[in-house]
Order: structure tokens, then C-alpha cells, then sequence
């Protein structure tokens, strides 16, 4: 007899007000083999990404498309080459992007892309930090090759941060400033400013105003490293004006309009593109990197050296109360992370 679970899905993509954006369904439960371990699921949360995900003009299919990548549970079944999990363990993951997703009572997750969960975070905190930290910490430490053990070296060093009370932000901001560096994060309003001093920004600048001058303003002529965050074709022409010789920047957004990549070379600027699901969607060599990145991150929280991201929780985790989170995101004004709870 097949097993079924619950889970929330849609069939096409629809405005988030729509009745069918997305709804509550019930489907079989899969089963784990290979690599995979299956995650009875206690907490997610939402990213950009889900938007994304729900919006991209897809019509509309005989299977339901389960959205979500965030979540922390516990382990019921293992795959038969699974050596890194067994049953009863906690863990958290930000999932894949070419896979059924957290929008469930259990996922099928690879257990190279998952770690064992923090001890000192409870589920809410938990979940809120896989995909903006292995985000975040990509970015910094692989893509822009930051050393995070060379601290007094980074103490030389600044940083922007573009959008730092975001969800990404709100954990760079804390990895940048762990690594030594001299942190700038920009934000608008005075809650984000002050939630992004709390969370490791040494500095603010307004990215509604010009970034140039804001940086300017705070004595800065240059930086070191660009991590951008919010509009790349908006801020495009301030990285290149702002960033330092031999520096380098790297974006998760994307670009609507050509990129002036020859503004960079007589600098020797670096550029770099973050897409955290790349590992996973086409199986590289390192996947299991996320795994170490997930490990080394639930040492971080558990010595308080970063602390969790969260700003909202909702409890339940159905059709009703994802299209509430979504809609927090929609409005461009959240800070940090929603979390949603069983």
C-alpha cells in the first residue's frame, strides 16, 4: 500500500493571489536509495528563489511542481550507499533545484548537500540558514577566494555588501566580518540599517542613493570586494567605479540588460557569478563541498561566532501560510528570513 504524505504544489504559474497559486495536495511519499536520505520535515523557509521558481511563465503540468528548498528534520530512511546519516539523525539542507522541494511532510534530499543540523539552534533557527549560508559563504570564500583563517590580512580589506538586511545579506554581512574584514552593507530604512549593524556591518550606505558618493562620504575611495545583492544592471556602474584594483565582486542577481565587462579590465577586476544550486544541478565534482560548508557553518553557530537570520515565524506549514510568507517577499521589504513551523 502506498504510503501518502502532504504536501504544496502548483500545476501553472499564476499571480500569488490566485486561488491556484498555489495549493494544498496529497501525494505519494517517496522512498530513499542510493544517496538520498528521507527527511520527515519539522521546519522551512522561504527565499527569492520560490518566487522565482512559481512565476517563470511555466505552463501548466499533468504533476505538481512541490516548491521549497530551506528545511531541517530528521532522518527515516537511508539510501543503501548512504554513509554519512543514519535514521534519528537532525539535519538541515537547502535542497536541489531540479528536485521536488521542502514544501512537504518529507523531502528526498542527497546527503552530500546535507549536514547535521546545529545543536544550539532550534528548528526555526535552523531552518532558516541553509541556502543563504551556503550562498553567502560560496560567494565569499570560493568564488571571490576570500580567506576566512587569514584574518589579519582581511583586516586590511573592505567589503560592500549590496542589500545586507536581506536574507543572503544578513549572514555575509556576519561571514565577512568573521573573516576580518572592514564590513559596508547598504540599506534604506532605519530597521534594516540597524538589523544590518546587528549583524556584523561595520558601516551603511543607502543604495536609493548613489553608492559612489555614500562610500565616499564614509572616507572610503575604493573596496576591496563587491558582493551584490539587489539590482545588478541598477548598481552595475557603481561596482565598477567603486571597486579596487585587482579586486573583485560577485552578484546573485541577474542582469536584464548587456554587462560593460570591459570597464573592469584596465583595473583587473574580477567577476563572478553565485548560483548555490549549481553543485547539485549538474553533479560537479565538489557537490559534496555543501556538506563541509553546512558542517563548518554548524560550528560557527554553535560557538556564537553567527547567529540566525530570523526575523518572522508563521506557524503551519500549508497552502495558506505559504502564499502569507511569499507575499512578505513580493512586497521587496523583508528582512532577513521568514520561517514557517509544524
Amino acid at each position: 500500500m502506498t504510503v501518502k504524505m502532504n504536501a504544496i504544489g502548483f500545476y501553472e504559474s499564476l499571480p500569488l493571489n490566485a486561488p491556484e497559486s498555489l495549493i494544498d495536495l496529497c501525494i505519494d511519499r517517496p522512498s530513499a536509495t542510493g544517496h538520498d536520505i528521507l527527511v520527515q520535515i519539522s521546519a522551512i523557509s522561504v527565499n527569492p528563489i520560490d518566487i522565482a521558481v512559481r512565476t517563470g511563465n511555466q505552463e501548466k503540468t499533468a504533476e505538481p511542481h512541490i516548491l521549497g528548498f530551506d528545511a531541517v528534520g530528521t532522518v527515516v530512511e537511508t539510501g543503501s550507499d548512504v554513509t554519512l546519516f543514519k535514521t534519528g539523525d537532525r539535519v538541515y539542507y537547502a535542497g536541489s533545484y531540479s528536485r521536488p522541494g521542502s514544501y512537504a511532510d518529507y523531502q528526498l534530499v542527497d546527503e552530500r548537500i546535507a549536514a547535521l543540523a546545529p545543536q544550539k539552534l532550534d528548528n526555526v533557527n535552523a531552518a532558516a540558514m541553509p541556502l543563504t549560508t551556503l550562498t553567502a559563504w560560496e560567494a565569499l570564500f570560493e568564488q571571490m577566494g576570500i580567506d576566512p583563517d587569514a584574518q589579519e590580512t582581511n583586516h586590511q580589506k573592505t567589503i560592500l555588501i549590496i542589500n545586507g538586511a536581506g536574507g543572503v545579506g544578513s549572514i555575509a554581512t556576519q561571514l565577512a566580518h568573521y573573516a576580518g574584514l572592514h564590513v559596508i552593507a547598504s540599506a534604506s530604512r532605519p530597521e534594516t540599517k540597524q538589523w544590518a549593524l546587528q549583524h556584523g556591518a561595520d558601516e551603511i550606505v543607502d543604495h536609493h542613493q548613489n553608492l559612489v558618493d555614500e562610500v565616499h562620504q564614509l572616507g572610503h575611495k575604493e573596496v576591496d570586494y563587491i558582493f551584490e545583492l539587489n539590482n545588478l544592471d541598477n548598481h552595475w556602474d557603481e561596482m565598477a567605479a567603486l571597486i579596487a584594483p585587482n579586486g573583485k565582486m560577485c552578484s546573485i542577481t541577474s542582469n536584464k540588460k548587456p554587462l560593460d565587462l570591459t570597464v573592469l579590465k584596465r583595473k583587473r577586476v574580477t567577476f563572478a557569478w553565485e548560483w548555490m544550486f549549481a553543485k547539485s544541478f549538474y553533479q560537479t565534482d565538489d557537490l559534496s563541498s555543501q556538506h563541509e560548508i553546512l558542517q563548518q557553518a554548524a560550528h560557527l553557530f554553535d560557538s556564537g561566532i553567527i547567529r540566525s537570520t530570523v526575523y518572522q515565524t508563521i506557524n503551519g506549514i500549508n497552502a495558506t501560510t505559504l502564499k502569507k510568507a511569499q507575499a512578505v517577499l513580493e512586497s521587496g521589504h523583508s528582512i532577513g528570513k521568514i520561517v514557517l513551523t509544524k
